[in-house]
């Protein structure tokens, strides 16, 4: 990846991005061997296809709606992007026995009450949080 001018994100060693301009970037996900490219740049992405078909054996499968388990949908009218387990969540309830479980709408009980007094106060505390 460095041979193609791309860096190694220092909080998740499975993701490379590259910054054409301050404006156009490239980020590549990169997990065993699945790779999922993207850009605010189509020709970039393009040009960055290319390259990696030089480096080694690759296969375009076009526009990605899943990866690792993640649906991915998106709507390029209205500029949005939605990630979902959904699925696999489904697949693990199914398999604790748990599909007929009640939801709730948070993981806490709700006894458990939290305030503003709660919340980091410090920079400190915000960093550590």
């Amino acid at each position: 990846m460095s041979r193609i001018k791309f860096n190694r994100s220092k909080y998740d060693s499975c993701v490379y991005f590259k910054f054409i301009t301050p404006n156009t970037f490239v980020f590549l996900l990169l997990y065993v061997d699945d790779i999922l490219l993207t850009s605010n740049d189509k020709s970039e992405l393009t040009k960055v296809k290319a390259k990696l078909k030089k480096e080694f054996e690759m296969k375009d499968v076009g526009v990605s709606s899943k990866i690792l388990g993640i649906e991915i949908k998106r709507n390029g009218n209205k500029k949005y992007l939605f990630l979902s387990q959904e699925s696999y969540l489904k697949k693990v309830l199914d398999r604790f026995g748990m599909s007929g479980a009640k939801p709730v709408t948070l993981p806490i009980s709700q006894q458990f009450k939290l305030s503003n007094d709660q919340a980091p106060s410090s920079e400190g505390d915000k960093e550590f949080m």
